[in-house]
């Protein structure tokens, strides 16, 4: 079985704005790295998607280690999914749930794999999150700015 460490984070100039994500993967020893951008976004949704995009790229079974500097994510795929989809897609507070299309896609790529979240204080010197950060800000940066 393969191991996979992901490091994962997403970035966006303004909050909505543009933005980036980017997904560091080490695969048995080989590094893969992933990035995208999206023109208008939210860093939540920047966050969702670079752990997306990472497991989409699992073929294989693995044992998965995903660290990420966002509680939002590592609490909601670990905590808050299962009552969200028992609910209705509907929180606590009898809200709609923010960004359900991103959160039903990792649900769905979660299903079935042996998957470990693991939170990670952003910019205190983790180099798998410090150069996910910077891919997901140079993603972020390439992407033209509307006009306005």
């Amino acid at each position: 079985m393969n191991n996979i460490r992901i490091f994962i984070d997403g970035a966006c100039k303004g909050n909505p704005g543009v933005g980036g994500w980017a997904a560091i993967m080490d695969i048995n020893g080989q590094e893969k790295v992933i990035s995208g951008r999206e023109p208008d976004t939210t860093n939540n949704r920047m966050e969702l998607t670079a752990a997306i995009e990472a497991l989409r790229c699992i073929k294989q079974p693995a044992s998965v280690e995903i660290y990420t500097d966002s509680q939002y994510v590592r609490l909601g795929i670990t905590q808050w999914v299962q009552d969200w989809k028992k609910n209705n897609w509907k929180t606590s507070g009898k809200t709609s749930v923010k960004n359900k299309d991103l959160w039903e896609q990792l649900d769905a790529l979660c299903q079935h794999k042996d998957i470990t979240w693991n939170w990670v204080k952003g910019h205190a010197g983790s180099k798998g999150n410090e150069k996910a950060d910077r891919l997901a800000s140079q993603a972020c940066a390439s992407v033209p700015s509307k006009p306005g």
